[in-house]
């Protein structure tokens, strides 16, 4: 049921943290991966990564605040794989500032990269995976869809409108085949939190307090949840959002 040998998955964002985390799970289940990431060299390193444990693996750069350049990447995908069965929405930034202080510009790039870029990647994605007759949306949300934060006004209003954008996808394309679900990340140990944790002294104490599970997640933790998601062990689960958080959400 968890065998993903045969199918070809796009992750944006692919070339570190979470992201590679998601991609590694694939790989290890079987898939090929096209990474799509904007830095070359990482996007590399990612790549070798992926084939020494043994899967096809290529990568791409990407703008994804720009509309051609994702559609660029989803059909480059096609064309070099052969086939698009998973497409991982997980290429994501943050601008930390009161909402009272945030610049329109800054707005525009959070929701531009978080939200419009996973609405265009699934529409550019969907007559591949239609195609291939069990295609699956695994998109990257936040427990901030959940709850708020002073400094994170766009990121979750961001995350929140592609939990939303999940739910509709899902809806709409089930009679094509298609899975749409989001996975919500906690406090993940990733380049963004450690710089969280410079600007915000009591973070790290404060996290491994609220955690049932006492540690901070690590990017590893997400290769099961893509490949169980990707898997035909999930096919009857769509439109569903899905807490990785160790806990965090649900203890008071």
């Amino acid at each position: 049921m968890f065998d993903l040998k045969g199918r070809v998955a796009l992750v944006t964002g692919g070339n570190g943290g979470i992201g590679l985390g998601f991609a590694r799970g694939l790989a290890k289940a079987g898939a090929g991966v096209m990474v799509a990431g904007r830095n070359a060299a990482k996007n590399a390193a990612a790549v070798a990564e992926l084939k020494a444990l043994g899967a096809t693996a290529d990568a791409v750069e990407v703008d994804v605040t720009q509309e051609a350049s994702i559609r660029a990447v989803v059909a480059t995908t096609a064309e070099r794989m052969g086939r698009l069965d998973i497409l991982v929405n997980n290429a994501g930034t943050n601008i930390r500032r009161r909402p009272e202080e945030y610049r329109m510009e800054d707005w525009h790039t959070v929701l531009a990269t978080n939200l419009t870029s996973t609405m265009i990647a699934s529409q550019a994605a969907h007559p591949y995976l239609k195609a291939g007759g069990a295609g699956r949306v695994i998109n990257n949300g936040s427990m901030l869809s959940i709850f708020g934060l002073p400094f994170h006004a766009a990121y979750g209003a961001s995350k929140g409108g592609v939990v939303q954008l999940t739910k509709s996808l899902a809806v709409a394309w089930a009679e094509d085949g298609i899975t749409v679900n989001v996975i919500l990340p906690g406090w993940i140990d990733t380049d963004l939190t450690r710089k969280a944790r410079q600007d915000m002294a009591s973070l790290h104490d404060d996290v491994l307090r609220r955690s049932p599970i006492r540690r901070w997640g690590d990017p590893r933790d997400f290769e099961g949840v893509a490949a169980f998601l990707a898997s035909d062990a999930a096919s009857f689960i769509t439109g569903v959002s899905i807490p990785v958080d160790g806990g965090f959400s649900v203890h008071g």
